[in-house]
């Protein structure tokens, strides 16, 4: 680790399903420049230097590289990672198909599974450990010796080892390890206890798996990503966003396989967390509808939310901390259709970058939400954002695909485009709503950042359906998660099972593991390289009632005795769930400890500006809000701290369009963000 000395030039870089976007910054928050390019799903990396050169970004002045990605989600998605074999304990060989007690849909009991190793490549090994971490059957050399020469057969290339209890213990699990890279030094062999020193067997089995099948894949990835950067001209640090909100450098990438998952959804939040806060709101929510898909997160007291697992498909489980962020298809390539009832539907599927909506020309046939805002004049069809290769969309063409599925409807062309506005928008306002209320809390205390390439025409109907006064929009929306990898700090989260009874722990225990997890977490920050101002550490329980499933993570300090650790939970418990369990006693179930190199400024703090009169609007049209109506458009960039606009109006800029429905107002505020309340 070393002490970060002055940054002039950093570029953050998103790579998304549809838009590559890239924020330029010689400060580390204000925009030099943005530009969006469509994404080459077939290599992503292609799509970043695309973004580079047509941002004409000058590398011989660059000090940093931070780069977003969708390349480890997309893998599991589609299942187009390593193929991978299981070495596990004798009787244990099922546990990914076991998995908990639950079904892939809510209704129905039948449901198909695609577990990520098949069951002919998962091994078995005569050993065992006690969950006090005890040794009580070695591995047998020749064993792990014949079981190799079946994996080596099937030509796998990458082996996970997850033994029973070797989150207490890994000794048998590091010998296998050992014993396979001797046999074929080609292999990527993951153990368990590396990626998760937690006792959930199925889980951490799954994540270990999930990071053997997406490790032959990310390393690839990271050095031909690297050999394309140096060819372009950089050889300084380039660093990726994890699913927790830290980085990662990008040379250290294959071991961190697994903590990328969501990596871009988590630097949008990451952003989105630090704008509400310097605008003056502690509590938001955050809406980014992109291209594919529309992601929401909480954010409480200036921090997202942090879940300690999630999951990634049926019986696919993640145990990794990662940002919360809950996901459904709605973004503008999502496509209209009638289903077999006769009833309109919207997403999940995608036009993506290619073939794209309609109205881009690039062969695609299927209306989308794009093609919709395009047909009611909400999208500028003359000067179209973030698309470097057309001058123009065609709104004939999307007249036409959208007329085809109003004429099975019954509705008009403009009918038909408000209804697809409608149900995204009742998508993704119901999501919202979920999200918040699920977790107890009342969406009307917070405000909405709302960012992606859609988010903004979108974010009104949102807080209108929701309820939520008011909806903040960055200067730069459509890049905000390109803008929240160059915010982001370096981050190590490091965890371990404890599961006793909190009276039964001795005074001293507790810290001697915290002081162990911070000296891992201080030497995984050394090793990375980066350069730092000041680092933080953070210890938490994970703490549960005795008898319980499901723990609550608490914040806890060293020092503190077992009755201060369990009036903290006894707080934490009645803040979640409106009360306590009285004198149950408690359990520890599990220590993590977050160490955070922080390289980001300090939060600013900005004079409220005098209200203002809006500037001549620079365009006029006709754009349809149930109906027509005049519509004042207003270049982003006039409209300085203090400007107050009425709506409807349309707030066009680079990098997306920005709705102001009828009866509405915007105003800017000190930071530049637009906070858009319902009158």
């Amino acid at each position: 680790m070393k002490e970060e000395t002055d940054v002039s030039d950093v570029v953050g870089i998103d790579v998304g399903g549809t838009f590559t976007d890239l924020f330029y910054s010689r400060d580390g928050i204000h925009a030099e420049r943005i530009c969006k390019v469509p994404s080459t799903p077939h290599d992503p990396s292609v799509g970043l230097l695309d973004a580079l050169n047509a941002a004409e970004v000058p590398a011989k002045d660059l000090d940093l590289i931070l780069h977003g990605t969708t390349i480890a989600t997309n893998a599991v998605i589609e299942r187009v990672g390593a193929k991978c074999g299981l070495v596990t304990t004798k009787g244990f060989r099922d546990v990914l198909e076991l998995g908990r007690r639950d079904r892939p849909d809510f209704y129905g009991l039948t449901g198909k599974q695609n577990p990520l190793i098949p069951r002919n490549l998962r091994l078995e090994v005569d050993e065992r450990t006690t969950f006090n971490g005890e040794v009580v059957r070695d591995v047998d050399k020749a064993e792990v010796a014949a079981l190799a020469e079946i994996l080596k057969a099937e030509d796998v290339g990458a082996i996970v080892v997850s033994f029973l209890h070797s989150y207490a213990n890994p000794a048998n699990e590091d010998r296998v390890a050992e014993l396979l890279r001797l046999f074929n030094p080609e292999w990527e062999i993951v153990t368990s206890a590396s990626i998760n020193r937690e006792y959930y067997e199925f889980e951490r089995t799954s994540t270990a798996t999930i990071q053997a099948f997406l490790q032959p894949l990310i390393k690839g990835y990271s050095e031909k990503l690297l050999k394309r950067l140096s060819d372009w001209g950089f050889d300084r640090q380039t660093l990726v966003m994890q699913s927790n909100g830290g980085l990662v450098p990008a040379s250290h990438l294959g071991q961190h396989a697994a903590q990328i998952v969501r990596s871009g959804p988590a630097a949008g939040v990451t952003a989105a967390a630090r704008i509400a806060s310097e605008a003056g709101f502690d509590r938001a929510i955050t809406g980014d509808m992109g291209g594919t898909s529309y992601d929401v997160a909480v954010v409480i007291d200036g921090e997202p939310e942090i879940t300690p697992a999630t999951n990634l498909d049926f019986r696919l489980p993640l145990r990794v901390s990662m940002i919360n962020v809950h996901t459904i298809g709605a973004g503008g390539g999502s496509i209209a259709n009638v289903d077999r009832a006769g009833i309109l539907t919207v997403g999940p599927r995608s036009a993506r970058a290619r073939p794209g909506p309609v109205c881009f020309g690039f062969g695609g046939t299927e209306p989308t939400v794009t093609d919709a805002n395009v047909v009611l004049a909400r999208i500028n069809a003359h000067d179209p954002i973030g698309l470097t290769d057309l001058d123009q969309l065609d709104v004939d063409a999307a007249r036409t695909a959208i007329g085809k599925l109003g004429d099975k409807l019954g509705l008009s062309v403009e009918e038909t485009a408000e209804a697809i506005l409608a149900i995204v928008n009742q998508n993704m306002a119901g999501r919202t709503r979920l999200l918040s209320i699920e977790r107890g809390y009342d969406p009307r205390d917070f405000a909405l950042v709302i960012f992606g390439g859609a988010g903004p025409l979108h974010g009104a109907a949102i807080i209108r359906e929701v309820g939520i006064k008011t909806m903040i929009v960055p200067p730069a929306p459509g890049v905000l998660c390109a803008m929240g990898c160059v915010v982001a700090d370096v981050r190590y989260d490091v965890s371990q099972t404890v599961a006793r009874a909190t009276s039964d722990i001795e005074t001293g225990e507790l810290d001697d593991r915290m002081n162990e997890q911070e000296l891992e977490g201080r030497r995984k920050l050394e090793e990375s390289g980066v350069a730092v101002k000041t680092t933080l550490v953070r210890h938490y329980a994970e703490m549960a009632y005795r008898g319980q499933i499901h723990a609550l993570r608490v914040a806890i300090e060293k020092g503190w005795d077992t009755n201060r650790i369990d009036a903290a939970f006894d707080e934490a418990y009645r803040a979640e769930y409106g009360n306590t369990l009285g004198e149950i006693s408690t359990t520890i179930v599990s220590l993590r400890t977050v160490v955070e190199g922080q390289r980001e400024h300090e939060k600013r703090t900005l004079p409220e500006p005098a209200r203002l009169p809006p500037p001549a609007p620079y365009d006029r049209r006709q754009v349809h809000f149930t109906k027509w109506w005049d519509t004042p458009i207003y270049k982003r960039d006039t409209l300085y701290p203090g400007t107050v606009i009425e709506g409807p109006c349309i707030v066009e800029q680079p990098d997306t369009t920005i709705i102001i429905e009828p009866g509405m107002s915007g105003r800017i505020d000190a930071f530049e963000n637009i906070l858009v309340e319902v009158a």
